[in-house]
C-alpha cells in the first residue's frame, strides 16, 4: 500500500496493494494492520455503493456535521469519476480550496477524505459504481452540503454547467459564503488521519 499526501491537509490518495500471478490479481482495498501502521483510521462502521446509469451524473458536495461527522474512504468499483473535495474547515490554511482526483475501477486508487471536507463527483462513464467506507453511519439529520457550481469554488467540472443528471437535493445547497461554520481546523487528533507514513 502506498499513501500520498495531497495539497489539502489530511486528504490522502491511497494505492492499494496487489498480489498477482499469470491467472489472477488480488487487490487488498483494506487491511486493518497496514492502515494502523500508516496511522489511518481502522474503525470503519459502514460500507455502501451507489451506481449511476448515465455518464455525467453529478453528486455533491456532501459532508456530515457533528455528531455524525465521518471520514470517508472512496473508491470506484466500476467505471470512472472525477472526484472533488472542498475544504470547509474554518481556520484551515486551504479553506475554500478544492482538489480533484480521477478514481476508476482500472486504477483502483482510493481517496481518504477527512472530517470537514465536502465531497462530490461527476461520473465519466455509464454504469459507474462508487463505494464508500465510513467511520460513522450515514445520517440525514446531520447531512450538510455545499453548492457544486458555486463560482467562488472555481471547480472545472467535466460535465460542464449542465450535468446529464443531478439530484434535486444537490441543486439547493448553500454557497461557500453562506456555508454554516460546522467544522474547525484542526479537527480532533482522533478524527484526522496522519499523513506522515507511506508504507509499501
Amino acid at each position: 500500500m502506498k499513501v500520498h499526501t495531497l495539497s489539502i491537509p489530511g486528504l490522502l490518495l491511497i494505492e492499494p496493494r496487489d498480489d498477482q500471478d499469470p491467472q489472477a490479481r488480488f487487490t487488498y482495498f483494506f487491511d486493518q494492520r497496514e492502515f494502523a501502521r500508516a496511522g489511518l483510521p481502522v474503525d470503519f462502521v459502514q460500507e455502501h455503493g451507489s451506481r449511476y446509469r448515465p455518464a455525467g451524473t453529478l453528486r455533491g458536495l456532501h459532508a456530515q456535521r457533528g455528531p455524525g461527522e465521518q471520514i470517508k474512504l472512496v473508491r470506484v468499483a466500476n467505471g470512472r469519476v472525477n472526484d472533488v473535495v472542498v475544504d470547509v474547515r474554518q481556520g484551515s490554511p486551504t479553506f475554500g480550496r478544492h482538489e480533484t482526483v480521477e478514481l476508476s475501477a482500472a486504477n483502483r486508487r482510493m481517496l481518504l477524505v477527512p472530517v470537514g471536507l465536502a465531497h462530490g463527483f461527476c461520473t465519466l462513464e455509464p454504469d459507474t459504481e462508487v463505494v464508500f467506507r465510513l467511520t460513522n453511519y450515514n445520517d440525514r439529520e446531520t447531512q450538510c452540503g455545499l453548492l457544486w457550481n458555486d463560482p467562488a469554488l472555481g471547480i472545472d467540472w467535466p460535465c460542464g454547467d449542465e450535468p446529464a443528471h443531478i439530484f434535486d437535493m444537490d441543486r439547493h445547497w448553500p454557497t461557500l459564503a453562506d456555508y454554516p461554520p460546522a467544522f474547525r481546523f484542526p479537527a480532533q487528533p482522533t478524527t484526522v488521519p496522519r499523513a506522515d507514513a507511506s508504507p509499501d
